[in-house]
């Protein structure tokens, strides 16, 4: 069992949302946690409640859309602890709507967020988590990954991306001390993108608070699991049948509500 007490976490989406949540789950852990996201006020909000725990934490205000301020962000979080133990990729960009209803410079800043971000955070921790032989990278995905949503096409598709970009590291990487992790949450209750509409998720699809995903990334970074779908039950089995015709999980998608509820949330 990997021990988190100690260790040095960057997590990014950390001021609102489950970002403030996850943080909190690491603290108690004992962990050290460098909390970067645009809201400086919100940063600082998360940082005092994680002092208050214990924890030794570091904010950075950082535009994720923006190359230089990632490299930026990596090399003063190096600078600060000396190196970066866990890497967890939770900031995220929804963007829901009908796609030709989306400008462009939207979907464009929504993959730029969701998928680039990750990999060009990833891309620059590596180097010296192989140097060490040790690290973890946690990727905050979306069940929107195991079966793609209506009226989220574009957030669907770059948590898809990082779902098996993902998954291509693991294996290619798997014998270097570095592992890698996959969360897959469901529709998250209370706060965060999906809270927002204040609308119940239909009953076959169910959903899942905030505590249970914090929960899942402590457990993959300490367990060593690679992948964690955080959702109540009844979704899962559909997205092995999915797996095995598309036809039917397109079915499926329609008889359960979801895409009459994905409909409804936008406003169409």
């Amino acid at each position: 069992m990997e021990q988190l007490k100690g260790k040095v976490v960057l997590l990014t989406g950390g001021s609102r949302g489950i970002g403030p949540i996850i943080a909190e789950a690491l603290a108690k852990r004992g962990a050290n946690i460098a909390l970067a996201a645009r809201s400086k006020s919100g940063l600082q909000d998360v940082a005092t409640r994680l002092g208050e725990l214990g924890s030794d934490a570091f904010v950075m205000p950082v535009d994720l859309g923006q190359a230089s301020q990632r490299e930026e962000l990596v090399a003063t979080v190096l600078r600060e602890f000396g190196q970066i133990d866990v890497l967890i990729n939770n900031a995220g960009l929804e963007t829901e709507g009908a796609y030709t209803d989306l400008s462009w410079s939207s979907i464009r800043e929504t993959v730029e967020v969701n998928l680039i971000a990750p990999m060009a955070l990833t891309h620059l921790v590596l180097p010296e988590m192989l140097k060490r032989n040790a690290g973890h990278i946690v990727n905050i995905a979306s069940i929107a990954a195991k079966s793609g949503a209506p009226y989220a096409a574009t957030y669907s598709g770059t948590k898809a991306g990082l779902a098996e970009w993902t998954r291509a590291l693991r294996l290619e990487l798997a014998d270097t001390g570095v592992r890698f992790s996959t969360i897959f949450p469901g529709y998250v209750r209370e706060i965060g993108m999906f809270a927002k509409f204040g609308m119940r998720s239909p009953l076959l699809v169910g959903s899942c608070t905030p505590a249970q995903v914090a929960k899942a990334v402590v457990h993959a970074i300490e367990k060593g699991r690679v992948e964690k779908i955080v959702n109540s039950p009844p979704l899962r089995y559909s997205f092995m049948i999915n797996e095995l015709s598309p036809s039917i999980g397109d079915w499926m998608m329609r008889v359960s509500g979801l895409a009459e509820f994905q409909r409804r949330k936008v406003g169409k």
